[in-house]
């Protein structure tokens, strides 16, 4: 996910993009601990989603504390 599209989402809608990812990279862990799927490349992308996603919610909290 690019940064363009995160600074266009509110709050609510990045809670959601959250949670998508965090189903997502469950799903993907238990496909490559039963041995189906070479995925660590997209656990990576996935692990720096969350950070971004992380930091502009933290963004927003604060310029709304303001």
């Amino acid at each position: 996910m690019k940064k363009d599209k995160l600074s266009g989402l509110d709050p609510a809608e990045m809670r959601t993009k959250l949670t998508e990812i965090e189903d997502q990279n469950f799903q993907l862990r238990f496909r490559m601990s039963m041995g189906q799927t070479e995925g660590l490349r997209k656990i990576r992308e996935m692990r720096k989603d969350k950070a971004r996603l992380l930091t502009y919610l933290r963004a927003k909290e604060l310029q709304g504390a303001k």
